[in-house]
């Protein structure tokens, strides 16, 4: 690192953004005992990233802002790699729950992404970043987002005491959003341990990229209303409320997706004869035949349907995605079915663009 804060931000972004790219693979690949592996593939770009935060200390305070926002990421990063190495010890030693030492990984990365976000409208490198990879060279779409005029209800935002408070939702809406447009609109439930301020992130690149808003809602109680009362339904029909009344929502165009306990809640409040979501995507979800056999027959006529999951998911089987797609083509659904061949039990982010336009061209 240099005395020079340009020549140090040239030198630490590249790493930065380098290394969440890595853990974004690491995250996306991983199973049971393959921790080793993933590092074998990705290296240490985290290593160059040694002497950012000492560095970073002697910048003007005019730039107290971005040096503490890029303070937030490195940590997350260096605590991310820590952990991610901590399971992959685990593996040669033959023991121990590598997979929570993993998980508690990838739990750092939606507090670098919280952070580095807000850097997207003056550095260009963060802005492409946040792209799908395919439209990482769409100048248009780089100077749209760069020029958007700031507007109170676009962007990332969190609503609830805290992000990931339960019953609340985290969005973003397209900085170059406008009211002139119906927008798509993608409700997207996180798994079982997890919260809609750090599921966010799974779709917001390509929400960013294609134009859709996005809702991440956390789960009422511990995780999605699977058993007992269903106090989640009620609450995600109160979230729509608050997007048709701060957004212009296209009312053929609300899909309800989810991984995990969220792709099965999917199913479970998707199906309800009275559902508002025009389109369901289900991912790495528990299925049950009679979810099916007790939907009302009218909701499941045509009712879109597009079922991800992988060959690799070592917490539902594979043969239960097969089933439910069975299942629901016969009970009248226009079902879209994809299998992953090297897919475990993760949410595979490289589909959402194909959802995408699944969603803005399927009619029911």
């Amino acid at each position: 690192m240099s005395n020079d804060p340009f020549e140090d931000l040239q030198a630490i972004l590249p790493s930065l953004l380098g290394s969440l790219e890595a853990l974004g693979f690491a995250q996306r690949v991983f199973g049971r005992g393959n921790a080793g592996q993933i590092l074998e593939a990705v290296g240490a770009p985290d290593e160059a990233l040694a002497g950012a935060g000492l560095a970073m200390q002697a910048w003007p305070e005019n730039l107290h802002g971005l040096r503490a926002r890029l303070g937030v990421a490195s940590q997350a990063v260096e605590h991310a790699f820590e952990n991610l190495r901590g399971a992959a010890a685990l593996n040669d030693k033959g023991g121990g729950d590598d997979m929570r030492v993993a998980f508690r990984a990838f739990g750092q990365l939606p507090k670098a992404y919280d952070a580095l976000y807000p850097l997207t409208l003056g550095l260009p490198p963060v802005s492409r970043f946040f792209l799908s990879p395919a439209q990482r060279g769409d100048e248009e779409l780089l100077t749209r987002l760069a020029e958007a005029p700031p507007q109170d209800n676009t962007g990332v935002f969190h609503v609830g005491a805290e992000p990931g408070e339960r019953g609340g939702f985290s969005a973003y809406v397209p900085e170059y959003y406008t009211p002139d447009d119906a927008w798509p609109l993608v409700v997207a439930l996180h798994g079982g341990a997890g919260n809609g301020a750090g599921f966010l992130w799974s779709w917001l690149r390509d929400a960013r990229a294609y134009g859709a808003i996005l809702i991440s809602p956390t789960a009422v109680g511990e995780t999605w209303a699977l058993q007992g009362p269903d106090r989640d339904t009620p609450n995600l029909a109160r979230i729509l409320d608050i997007a048709h009344a701060n957004w212009n929502i296209d009312p053929q165009r609300i899909l309800l997706t989810g991984m995990s306990d969220g792709g099965t809640f999917s199913y479970v409040s998707g199906l309800e004869p009275d559902s508002p979501f025009t389109h369901l995507a289900p991912c790495s979800a528990a299925f049950h035949p009679m979810l099916a056999q007790a939907a009302d027959p009218g909701r499941m006529q045509r009712l879109p349907i597009h079922i991800t999951h992988g060959a690799q998911d070592w917490m539902f089987d594979v043969a239960m995605a097969r089933e439910a797609a069975q299942s629901l083509q016969a009970a009248g659904a226009n079902v879209v079915y994809r299998e992953i061949d090297d897919l475990a039990h993760t949410y595979p982010r490289e589909i959402n663009p194909a959802v995408l336009k699944w969603l803005m061209t399927t009619d029911r």
